[in-house]
């Protein structure tokens, strides 16, 4: 479906046509609809199908000018770079509309943000530990809310805002309209809409887990660290088709280790980012990226979830995720808009059991591919790789028994007691009381 066959106005057409989108994905013309009748809305999609214009789109097609200076729709996500992507998008679409939208998250001057929404906003984008701040010092009212966006709530919940999300959730006006999106739906997701969400309206464009059919998958097998430093290097060497590789590790640690190991063999190409890093340079390093001016970004799954970096080639599973949900969300990184992309996996032997779990979920195998010939096969174990070892313990141990034999009690002729000298004893025992000299004459 094209987006002219949409019950779009002018405004949004225009932007759409000068952006040069023309068809519409399913879970946008699915959604749109359903969010137009003011019904509840979740929906689940994999990551690149457009999940974001699938919300903006009829929420700024319902758009009224207004006065009021509290915010009237609510979008909530998970990390400072989804808001500040999401309020990307907005701008592109709202640009021939009357619309004010303001992002705010954490690790910036909160006083700033306070000044920009007690200045007025339609379209407020938020991260949930950002917006309690500013709730509780009484900058944002959310009595006027009328829409809710929740953006990846899971991830959400695995970042720990779980008593933020639910304390907004609280403080929220009970009637309005729920629309939540995202490529998977846990336990603990399904129990939120439970209890928040009246009777939604359920829209899964593709079964959970189903991989994006473009993207080629490789799984190597390898013994270690050393050994994954040394391939990602070949690969990177050899494979000219490897322009935007975005490296996935699972903690800011190794993300840091496996910089310091492989930024000297390429120079200004390679980036890393996390949350200990800093706001400005977290933004400035998905910027390079973009724009080719870095070739390699390392990265934790804090960017898996939501940001839309385009054409990247090539997504390298450094290690493999705990959670095989986690894997669909960072292979999605590539393929998007239709294009074709690659996703490596590195995996030791104590990860097989994960790479299981992601081939359970996905319905098929990942095929296995040789390790290049002229990858060094390191012998050298990093101190996580190590097997824990358990030393016998060959001190004595204290004896807890009580003594036999010799031990026994004293007799009470032998329990001595310091009572004060005999002296003292005999004159006590005799006057009633201790005797004392008398005052010395003057």
């Amino acid at each position: 479906m094209t987006f002219e066959e949409l019950n779009l106005n002018n405004p949004l057409f225009n932007s759409l046509e000068e952006l040069g989108y023309i068809y519409a994905t399913p879970i946008q013309t699915q959604a749109f609809p359903v969010i137009m009748s003011g019904r509840d809305v979740v929906g689940v999609a994999q990551t690149g199908t457009g999940k974001t214009f699938a919300y903006l789109l009829p929420i700024l097609r319902l758009h009224t000018f207004s006065k009021e200076k509290h915010p009237r729709v609510l979008i909530l996500v998970p990390t400072r770079e989804l808001v500040v992507q999401v309020c990307n998008e907005i701008e592109k679409l709202a640009k021939y509309i009357n619309i004010r939208s303001v992002g705010v998250y954490g690790g910036t001057n909160i006083n700033t943000q306070k000044k920009a929404v007690q200045e007025g906003v339609d379209v407020l984008v938020a991260t949930p530990g950002r917006l309690v701040d500013l709730v509780m010092h009484g900058s944002i009212k959310l009595s006027h809310i009328k829409k809710l966006v929740i953006d990846e709530v899971d991830e959400m919940l695995n970042l720990g805002f779980r008593t933020q999300l639910t304390t907004l959730m609280d403080l929220l006006p009970e009637r309005k309209q729920n629309l939540l999106f995202s490529a998977t739906l846990s336990t603990d997701v399904e129990a939120l809409i439970a209890d928040f969400f009246n009777k939604p309206h359920k829209i899964e464009v593709v079964p959970q887990g189903t991989p994006i059919a473009k993207i080629e998958q490789r799984l190597y097998g390898v013994p270690n660290f050393y050994t994954k430093v040394n391939l990602l290097e070949n690969l990177i060497q050899t494979d000219p088709e490897m322009a935007k590789v975005l490296v996935f590790a699972s903690t800011k640690k190794l993300a840091d280790r496996l910089f310091e190991q492989i930024s000297s063999k390429f120079p200004d190409k390679i980036g890393v980012m996390h949350s200990n890093k800093s706001q400005n340079y977290r933004l400035n390093t998905v910027k390079a990226f973009e724009t080719g001016e870095i070739s390699v970004l390392i990265a934790t799954d804090i960017i898996a979830r939501g940001l839309d970096i385009l054409d990247v080639t090539h997504v390298v599973n450094f290690d493999i995720p705990q959670e095989a949900t986690a894997y669909i969300h960072r292979i999605g990184r590539t393929g998007r808009a239709d294009k074709h992309g690659a996703a490596f996996s590195f995996s030791n032997e104590v990860e097989m059991d994960r790479i299981d779990a992601i081939q359970e979920l996905m319905g098929k195998a990942i095929p296995l591919a040789e390790l290049p010939p002229e990858v060094e096969i390191s012998e050298i174990f990093t101190e996580e790789e190590k097997p824990e070892t358990h030393q016998k313990n060959y001190l004595p141990k204290p004896n807890t028994a009580k003594p036999e034999g010799g031990f026994h009690e004293k007799k009470d002729k032998n329990k001595k007691v310091n009572l004060g000298g005999s002296y003292h004893r005999k004159i006590k025992a005799k006057y009633k009381k201790p005797k004392t000299r008398g005052s010395k004459r003057k």
